[in-house]
């Protein structure tokens, strides 16, 4: 009989366990699939319950594709550990049928934590480290690295960890939890009362990064959470879908998704209907405005212009002046916001009143002050010194009457910047302006002016060098007693308002104190590919550090010159669909309805990523104003030049140009009749 193959031996067990697992899933789903039928104390605890089971139940929702565990982990009291003991890692947990033992822990579990720092100088108490490979949801082979005993320097480098990073997407952005790095996973795991600015050049998975540390908050901190709420805030809602599936398939369906344009506009009630030129919406989104806002809010405060004369039976009991203006004083110096100290103001004003019947020897309570707080006196005198505001009028007001706004701005904006900010047309009402982006931003400051915006417990924005001060305001208010996850790239920065350090964005977002940290090694795009944008870092931002590749595959960057760029495209994107993977078909964005007409002629399908429906190509057209954040397995990139002429300014352009250079996983095609950039040379 043949000795059996110890490696066959391996996966045939290990595949058991993963059958095992995946039944034990079906059990715990199973048991939450009658959320409908749960039945409480009380009406209260029955909705509470339904709605935890269906969570329940939704959280466990399975891909069959996708394998339930992908790592193990094998402790023991030799390497420091206070049991022997072996556990799966996956990225949820799964409980076995007796005693509830775990077939697969979570890998956010502390248990897990040596998975992805463990080595053999620090083998925090395992002995040995397993990866498995999968096809399909399938177990196909297994890589084993010992830890404990092995020699120090001896840094295993995995096969399968590589060719997970290096395989080809498909469809939207997926988990990295069986690729996290040490230095990322640091990151991950970082406490939810520490705010973090991440700093990551094209590749370095700081998207990926963000949306894993949500992730893991949610675990951690799982109630405290679920009260607070996690908001993930996109540059655009393309982005938004193409991340969409990644914490679901962790399990976590409690973070909230929106941009900048969704989550002001919900604020406020509006809806952009306008474009701004670069030079406004630059002013718009200066920090100078929060001073104009907040000017244009507490000016409307005033000192009393009489004595207040409350009539109560046979007498009338006098207030004068200074002490009206001392109450209004008292209220805005605690800091209230503008409306709170409006509601509070006629309670002042009543205990005034109720102080001087006091001295006269009347007998007064809490029902008495209510009483003179309703007069009509009192509302008319408190409306007279701190009328009700709206934040829409307000902000049509500074927009469209220069009077008022020169008494907000003086001294904040020069004369040439009022004008500008008016630039947009006298409309008479509210109703009338065409709103833009910007303006939403501000109305939302005026907003918090007057009632204070609602706390998230985090929130986690990507592309955020994009933001404007006013939008990282924006931002920071919905984390004001919460923590913040930055995530950008100052050297993809391309709008006229972008930051242009870290430390003022933190700043500007609320959260001065925050970690800042910088990921340079590049998992995804392709060393050569890499190598070719760099050229543009001294140019558009000269203090980052060089990005570097640590693929083992360099990739494939050509540079076609042709009379018509958009004739080889065809061609191109044809080679480039003959082997696995995604293409993304990059174009400047007055280029693309002429490109989609050369796709349709030549009978190739493809989605737009301005299209709300995603389709089920393989090829994608893309502006290259919507390019960030993106990825494809391969790139045709047409005319470089055109899309840096296409910004408002040179720098903004070559920033436009390194971000649709590194989106590419596998292969770079540039097709060019332009000369290129000179910075490319």
């Amino acid at each position: 009989m043949p000795t059996p193959d110890p490696a066959s031996t391996v996966l045939a067990a290990e595949r058991a366990h993963l059958a095992a697992s995946r039944e034990a899933l079906r059990r715990m789903r199973a048991e939450s699939e009658d959320w409908q039928g749960a039945v409480g104390g009380n009406s209260v605890s029955t909705q509470y319950l339904r709605q935890m089971l269906f969570r329940r139940m939704a959280e466990l929702e399975v891909d069959p594709d996708i394998p339930l565990f992908f790592g193990r982990l094998e402790y023991a009291r030799a390497a420091g550990a206070e049991a022997d003991e072996v556990f799966h890692i996956g990225r949820r947990h799964v409980s076995g049928e007796a005693g509830g033992e775990p077939l697969v822990m979570d890998w956010r579990a502390p248990m897990s934590l040596p998975f992805y720092r463990a080595r053999p100088a620090e083998p925090m108490g395992c002995s040995l480290r397993r990866r498995f490979g999968f096809q399909h949801g399938e177990l196909t082979a297994f890589e084993d690295e010992p830890l404990a005993g092995a020699p120090a320097g001896d840094e295993h480098v995995s096969d399968i960890l590589r060719s997970e990073i290096e395989r080809p997407r498909t469809g939207p952005m997926r988990d990295i939890v069986a690729t996290i790095q040490p230095d990322q996973d640091v990151l991950v795991r970082t406490d939810l009362a520490t705010s973090l600015a991440i700093q990551g050049a094209p590749g370095t998975g700081k998207t990926a990064v963000g949306l894993h540390r949500a992730a893991w908050l949610l675990y951690q901190f799982r109630e405290q959470l679920s009260r607070a709420g996690v908001l993930v805030i996109g540059p655009n809602r393309s982005f938004l879908g193409y991340i969409a599936d990644v914490l679901p398939a962790l399990g976590e369906i409690d973070a909230a998704h929106d941009t900048i344009e969704s989550l002001v506009s919900r604020a406020t009630g509006l809806t952009p209907r306008g474009t701004d030129s670069p030079a406004v919406a630059v002013l718009k989104g200066d920090a100078r405005m929060a001073e104009v806002c907040r000017r244009a809010v507490w000016g409307h405060v005033s000192e009393p212009a009489s004595m207040l004369v409350v009539p109560i039976g046979h007498r009338q009991w006098r207030v004068p002046v200074p002490a009206v203006a001392s109450a209004v004083a008292a209220l805005v110096e605690r800091g209230v916001r503008y409306e709170a100290g409006r509601q509070l103001l006629p309670q002042r004003l009543a205990h005034l009143v109720l102080l001087r019947m006091e001295a006269a020897g009347e007998t007064t309570d809490d029902r008495v002050q209510d009483r003179v707080a309703r007069t009509a006196v009192v509302k008319q005198l408190a409306a007279a010194c701190w009328p009700k505001l709206d934040a829409v009028k307000l902000a049509h007001r500074l927009l469209t009457d220069p009077a008022f706004l020169a008494g907000c701005a003086d001294g904040v904006l020069n004369d040439e910047e009022q004008r500008l900010l008016q630039s947009g047309g006298r409309a008479r009402t509210p109703g009338a302006m065409r709103w833009t982006l910007a303006d939403l931003v501000l109305v939302d400051e005026l907003g918090d002016l007057l009632e204070r915006t609602g706390s998230l417990g985090h929130v986690i924005v990507d592309e955020a060098q994009d933001l404007s001060a006013m939008q990282l305001r924006a931002v920071g208010r919905r984390a004001s007693t919460g923590s913040v996850t930055l995530l950008g790239d100052l050297a993809q920065a391309t709008t006229p308002w972008a930051s242009r350090d870290w430390a003022s964005a933190l700043r500007h977002v609320g959260h001065p104190g925050a970690t800042l940290s910088e990921l340079v090694e590049g998992f995804r795009v392709p060393g050569e590919v890499l190598d070719y944008a760099a050229r543009l870092l001294p140019s558009i931002a000269p203090g980052l550090r060089a990005p570097y590749a640590i693929r083992h595959d360099r990739g494939l960057l050509t540079v076609h010159r042709e009379a018509d760029p958009l004739a080889p495209v065809v061609a191109q994107c044809r080679e480039a669909l003959e082997v696995e993977g995604t293409v993304g078909l990059i174009v400047p964005d007055d280029l693309v309805a002429e490109a989609a007409g050369v796709l349709d002629r030549a009978g190739l399908e493809h989605h737009h990523v301005e299209d709300e429906v995603r389709g089920l190509h393989r090829l994608d057209l893309v502006p290259a104003t919507l390019a960030k954040g993106l990825e494809f397995d391969h790139v045709v990139l047409v005319e470089p030049a055109r899309i840096v002429a296409g910004e408002p300014d040179r720098e903004t352009g070559l920033r436009r140009l390194y971000v649709c250079l590194t989106r590419a996983v596998m292969s770079l095609r540039i097709v060019h009749a332009d000369d290129l950039p000179p910075e490319l040379g």
